[in-house]
């Protein structure tokens, strides 16, 4: 019980990582605030979640919006007295090159991967120093670190998240707010599936073929990529602040 009466925001709750990490937040005794903009896929879920007697509370949220993420954070603190652990989870993947990237695809981009962090961690952090302590965990992307083709908006929104990551750790370390970033390859979520069904190809190939792209052997399941952001969020990770950590199973970016 890791997170027993730990107090956690898990934005993208919906989502395939997101729902592994309120399941996995939750079982393990934190009090979770899930956040994600599909109000209806919220609603189900949090019944679900609370008839397992798991302690959720859920906020339907659009990230693009600064008083969304202010409101979220305002409920958690009001649904549990405080907040413990920010889990920038949410983010999407519009692809195409500069040639081909929208206005509304370049500034979607920069509102729900950048700026809703940006706002999600500045209404936070004065709580977290109130109480002495808090950890932060942002998903990021090898794909910003390391950028790949076709994907200008995507990249730059999530290098530019790293940067933050790494910006804000420093300075507040000396408050004991640990701040970290978790940067996975791909991931076998809806979100990619999705992604081969726009493009006119059957998801279930397209994951077989990225499958033999992986050194490991096959893509990350949400699992995978859950369970480095809860070590992240514990203390077992105590000295760890200003970290972005690849997720690959050593497939990089090219090659």
């Amino acid at each position: 019980m890791r997170f027993q009466d730990k107090t956690v925001i898990i934005t993208g709750a919906a989502g395939g990582i997101g729902q592994t990490l309120v399941e996995l937040f939750a079982s393990e005794g934190a009090c979770v605030m899930a956040a994600d903009y599909q109000a209806q896929s919220l609603q189900d879920l949090g019944s679900k979640w609370q008839a397992k007697g798991y302690k959720v509370a859920i906020q339907v949220t659009d990230l693009a919006h600064k008083q969304d993420c202010e409101k979220l954070v305002l409920a958690c603190v009001k649904v549990y007295g405080g907040i413990d652990i920010l889990l920038n989870n949410a983010g999407i993947i519009p692809r195409g090159t500069i040639l081909e990237t929208t206005d509304e695809m370049w500034f979607s981009a920069m509102n729900v991967n950048l700026n809703a962090v940006f706002f999600l961690c500045r209404a936070t952090i004065p709580y977290m120093q109130r109480a002495g302590a808090g950890a932060i965990v942002n998903t990021s992307s090898v794909w910003g670190t390391e950028p790949g083709p076709a994907h200008v908006a995507y990249c730059t929104s999530k290098g530019a998240l790293a940067c933050l990551t790494r910006n804000l750790a420093v300075d507040h370390a000396p408050d004991n707010i640990r701040i970290n970033a978790v940067c996975p390859n791909e991931v076998n979520t809806p979100m990619i599936r999705t992604g081969f069904a726009k493009r006119g190809l059957d998801p279930d190939e397209g994951i077989s073929q990225l499958n033999q792209s992986v050194p490991i052997g096959r893509i990350a399941e949400p699992q995978d990529i859950a369970d480095v952001i809860a070590f992240l969020a514990s203390d077992a990770a105590r000295y760890m602040c200003g970290a972005v950590v690849p997720v690959t199973g050593a497939k990089p970016v090219y090659g």
